[in-house]
């Protein structure tokens, strides 16, 4: 397939500059509480689901029990409005301690027990965006520090209530804290998205260097229209983004919100296949206790895990936008691979998409096609003319193995793919995905 010298630079000068914590080489999966449940703090009227320990601990046992932990998702992350009003004597940030009476580190270890990881919330300003009390920037080391002793895994560190000055200060200060700590702990910054999340005001490269994820836009919303504004955002902008992404630095969307109550089933599946092309953090926030079949077998898909965990770590790219309504969407992988999906803006009808794979920029050869979601397979030549039904607003994603071997020499200018990216080599569907 020909594309892109681009994503091979990108992909070298991700070994070089990420952050050297040693985590989230993939992008990372789990649960997370704040579209779904918010700063739900009424443990007297909905003790079910407040934000308190009952709440991520029966959402640990959903993860470690219903099959999501061996797939990947092992992270529980704690969002806003989980602390005390106050900090305590020793200026320390605490618990709540009617709704979490174990406190952190007890929700911690019981993560571990299970194999799974702790994340949580904090914000750089005075207070948090619901609040409670902030990680000031004479707090950081003190924070970074209890979070350690706390054995969390994650943090998250939010922008309300401070200008741009605290932030541009405050953001790699909290990187060094956790790294002085001696241990592990994954960070994500919300810092470009309080900056339009773009250059000149971002700095891709700084960030890549500080922080293993960052937020670049505005919160999910449970609508089909949130979730359409991010993909045209993200795609809209995917010359800056693509290249800041890679191991260890993630571009992020937010959250998947499949089994919630504003995506239908096309939907979620698109939300999921999208979010796989772009090597997304796949962060469920729903109920997991009560989550349908339908939402579960998609969150679930080991074909768009597959592609999303994909070692490489490039993010994807729009290839085509056509007046049809239908995008088409690329991301090259692991072992010679590539996944293409399908996507219909359109809300009328099922949509025939007529094209060919050498009409997408794949060379001479037959490939083999794996369905994700129908789990049908056959082989394309290359200039075999082919149909794929879109539902409305509905994605078809494909994992495609090349017939060669990738030797990547060419470069992605102006929009234009030039060169070819294979020799030649037979090359299967991975076993990995079957």
């Amino acid at each position: 397939m020909h594309l892109a010298e681009l994503f091979f630079v990108s992909s070298l000068s991700v070994a070089t500059f990420a952050l050297d914590n040693g985590v989230m080489r993939v992008p990372p999966m789990g649960w997370l509480a704040w579209e779904r449940y918010r700063c739900d703090i009424d443990c007297d009227h909905d003790p079910k689901n407040c934000i308190s320990e009952n709440l991520f601990m029966e959402m640990a046992d959903r993860l470690s029990e219903d099959g999501w932990r061996e797939l990947g998702y092992v992270y529980v992350n704690i969002d806003d409005c989980w602390s005390s009003m106050k900090r305590d004597d020793n200026g320390r940030l605490q618990a709540d301690p009617k709704r979490f009476p174990g406190g952190i580190h007890k929700m911690a270890r019981y993560m571990h027990d299970r194999g799974l990881k702790l994340g949580i919330y904090g914000d750089m300003g005075t207070h948090t965006c619901g609040g409670y009390p902030g990680t000031t920037l004479d707090k950081i080391e003190l924070d970074a520090q209890t979070f350690a002793e706390w054995e969390v895994d994650m943090f998250k560190f939010d922008g309300c209530y401070s200008n741009a000055t605290e932030q541009e200060q405050g953001y790699p200060l909290m990187s060094k804290a956790l790294n002085a700590t001696g241990r592990p702990i994954a960070y994500s910054c919300s810092w470009p998205a309080y900056h339009g999340g773009l250059p000149p005001k971002v700095n891709y490269t700084q960030l890549g260097e500080i922080c293993n994820l960052w937020r670049n836009y505005g919160d999910i919303q449970d609508s089909w229209d949130s979730v359409l504004n991010i993909i045209n955002w993200f795609f809209d902008n995917q010359d800056v983004l693509v290249s800041a992404a890679g191991p260890g630095k993630w571009n992020d969307p937010d959250m998947l919100i499949a089994g919630d109550f504003g995506l239908s089933m096309e939907q979620s599946r698109s939300q999921m296949a999208i979010w796989a092309i772009m090597a997304a953090p796949l962060f469920m926030s729903n109920d997991l206790r009560t989550i349908n079949s339908g939402a579960r077998s998609i969150l679930q898909n080991k074909i768009a895990i597959g592609i999303n965990q994909d070692p490489m770590g490039i993010q994807g790219r729009r290839i085509l936008k056509e007046k049809s309504g239908i995008d088409v969407y690329w991301r090259p992988l692991s072992k010679n691979a590539s996944a293409l999906v399908f996507f219909s803006r359109r809300n009328d009808m099922p949509y025939r998409y007529q094209t060919t794979l050498s009409k997408l920029n794949y060379t001479t050869g037959s490939y083999q096609i794996y369905d994700a979601f129908t789990e049908k397979t056959m082989t394309l030549k290359d200039s075999t003319s082919f149909v794929v039904s879109v539902n409305p607003t509905g994605v078809v994603m494909w994992y495609v193995s090349a017939p060669a071997k990738r030797n990547i020499r060419q470069f992605y200018r102006g929009g234009r793919l030039q060169g070819s990216l294979f020799d030649d080599d037979e090359n299967a569907i991975s076993p990995v995905f079957l």
